[in-house]
């Protein structure tokens, strides 16, 4: 019953989305006065006018009745457990790397001597 709730709650939200795009702002109607063509439309100068603004508040208050009819819904529907509990705990990495291995007494120690350079030869050639 909710997903169908939900369905028709979605269907009347694009209905009045293209109800509302095809309503004429009020400034729309100063062109019909000079004869701009308004009047020859199938609902007449006037009549399209209020009967897409009847069917947009009909519209209106049943998206209004099924949202209210969606929050009972919803309101209702508890759960005991957390989503954090529901879902399956990972063992991770640790966050900090380990130390490096200490050195051992047979290992000789780092020369503190500089590297032969190879630009020592023949500087006065």
């Amino acid at each position: 019953m909710y997903t169908a709730l939900l369905v028709v709650h979605l269907v009347l939200c694009a209905a009045i989305i293209v109800l509302v795009l095809m309503q004429q702002g009020k400034g729309a109607d100063a062109g019909a006065a000079f004869g701009s063509g308004a009047s020859g439309t199938v609902f007449g100068a006037r009549g399209s006018a209020s009967f897409l603004s009847k069917v947009t508040g009909v519209l209106a208050a049943g998206f209004f009745l099924t949202s209210l009819v969606l929050a009972m819904l919803s309101s209702h529907q508890t759960s005991s457990t957390s989503v954090m509990q529901s879902t399956p705990q990972e063992q991770s990495a640790p966050a900090v790397p380990a130390a490096p291995p200490a050195k051992s007494a047979n290992q000789p120690a780092p020369s503190s001597q500089p590297a032969p350079s190879s630009s020592t030869q023949g500087a006065g050639q």
